[in-house]
């Protein structure tokens, strides 16, 4: 049987949360007028710096959604998406996964250093094949991730790779709000006849 009611769009933030001008904040207020269910990953009152609280709180937004979903990730968003995909199963149509950083190397100053990545989880950070189709939209100048290890993670999740171009990191802070482009690479995730096709 053919499906092809919409999927649930769950919004999986980054760090720092929720930023009113963030690409994916104005992404969900635009889906959310069109109609659409969407759902984001609320931020953390307790250990925001934890890797399992967090795949924690992306799982009960998933379970509690009747529907199959699309998962929309940025930055440590993305691993944290790998992650909750190594420990628990759903219905999941795609993911778009961008600008994923490089926690296996050392951040830039002002972000969580190696010792603190890896006290709370997140790394080493998972290279299985994901088990539903996704894209990983990355920068050639991501501060926090560098273009050919971003690529080697994409291959290893068995991702198609999408090159942005000089973005930095896609956020305000690299001088980014509304991002179209988002919508044209999840309709690539939203198949109108029950199949993913994934451009190669």
């Amino acid at each position: 049987m053919i499906r092809t009611a919409s999927p649930a769009i769950v919004i999986v933030p980054g760090l720092r949360d929720h930023l009113d001008l963030h690409w994916q904040t104005l992404l969900a207020d635009r889906l959310a007028e069109a109609g659409r269910t969407v759902r984001t990953v609320p931020p953390l009152a307790h250990d925001g710096l934890s890797r399992k609280a967090r795949v924690a709180a992306l799982d009960r937004v998933v379970t509690q959604l009747a529907e199959p979903v699309v998962l929309v990730a940025h930055s440590a968003g993305v691993i944290t998406t790998v992650h909750w995909a190594q420990e628990h199963g759903a219905e999941v149509r795609g993911a778009l996964l961008v600008t994923p950083p490089d926690f296996d190397t050392p951040l830039p100053e002002g972000y969580p250093a190696p010792e603190a990545l890896a006290d709370n989880g997140w790394t080493p950070v998972p290279r299985s094949r994901l088990p539903f189709p996704s894209i990983v939209a990355a920068s050639s100048d991501d501060p926090l991730g560098d273009p050919d290890r971003v690529r080697a993670l994409a291959l290893a999740w068995g991702s198609r790779i999408v090159e942005l171009g000089a973005v930095g990191h896609l956020n305000p802070s690299s001088g980014y709000g509304p991002w179209p482009g988002a919508e044209e690479l999840l309709r690539e995730l939203e198949p109108t006849d029950g199949h993913v096709t994934i451009r190669g």
